[in-house]
């Protein structure tokens, strides 16, 4: 009914707004109270402000996976934060911790970023009383950034944490144990997030508890269905031996046969040899 709205493309990246991210600044005014306009546009403009960071730390990641020629199809931005549309991730345990550390870094040089403004400018950090009310909101957003980087590195997969933990743990055991024993783990930390959000109360700690934990069994899903598809190509090779290269033979059999995609046993009447095909390609001659 309602489609997500694009904001731009940046390094070949398109980056959209869910429809459902308009009940965060809607909540914020709702909830306002008693508070000025002026009071209300400066927490509508610092919700922006820090989905511009989240949407900072998802770039991050993206190009990350970028260098291991990983493509983005997009990034798209919620309520409870932002998800990069990876088409995969690196199997390989140090590849898939520079990706998951890449979003994190972002916080990261952001925060010193406004350290550092903060200290040039001769305007008070966090820890010091400040009357401004730029000042204010630049503090915020510092500290939020630093909220950010701990939050993330959170070991409760599919987050940054859980993933360096998962791709830790794939150095002693195979990918999906690991993955089982990650989610295992961002279970519970997603069951100790709702049930802090319930005795706090805060709805948007449990909506990411259940968030955190609905993409972690999605994830676990996902990759058991990917093994079980490998270890059966596995039993298929270990039945049928290891495809051996094979000139490809002429004949207008042959070519309907690649064109077919054919997998299987055919008479090749040009050479008088059975051959094997696998998807549309010759990969043995079976006899002569």
């Amino acid at each position: 009914m309602f489609s997500s709205l694009k904001l731009g493309r940046l390094f070949g990246i398109d980056l959209y707004i869910h429809p459902t991210f308009w009940l965060l600044p809607l909540f914020v005014v709702m909830s306002g109270g008693g508070a000025s306009a002026g009071e209300l546009t400066s927490e509508v403009l610092f919700v922006f402000a820090l989905f511009a960071c989240v949407a900072l730390h998802e770039f991050g990641h993206a190009l990350a996976a970028a260098s291991y020629g990983i493509r983005t199809r997009d990034i798209t931005l919620y309520p409870v934060g932002g998800v990069a549309s990876l088409e995969g991730m690196p199997e390989k345990p140090g590849q898939e911790i520079v990706v998951a550390l890449a979003g994190p870094a972002v916080n990261v040089v952001i925060a010193v970023g406004l350290v550092l403004g903060l200290s040039a400018g001769g305007l008070g950090l966090p820890w010091e009383r400040m009357s401004d009310p730029i000042e204010a909101f630049v503090n915020r957003l510092l500290v939020a950034n630093v909220f950010l980087v701990l939050f993330n590195l959170l070991p409760a997969f599919p987050m940054d944490g859980g993933r360096v933990l998962r791709a830790l743990l794939a150095t002693q055991m195979t990918r999906l144990r690991a993955t089982e024993v990650a989610v295992t783990v961002g279970t519970v930390v997603a069951v100790l997030f709702f049930v802090g959000g319930l005795m706090i109360p805060q709805f948007s700690l449990m909506a990411i508890a259940v968030v955190v934990w609905l993409m972690g069994q999605s994830e676990l899903a996902s990759l058991r269905v990917l093994a079980a598809r490998r270890e059966m190509e596995r039993r298929a090779r270990a039945f049928f031996g290891e495809p051996e290269p094979a000139p490809e033979y002429p004949g207008d059999a042959n070519v309907d046969l690649a064109a077919r995609r054919f997998t299987g046993i055919a008479w090749d009447t040009v050479h008088g040899v059975w051959i094997q095909w696998v998807n549309g390609v010759p990969v043995r001659a079976l006899s002569r």
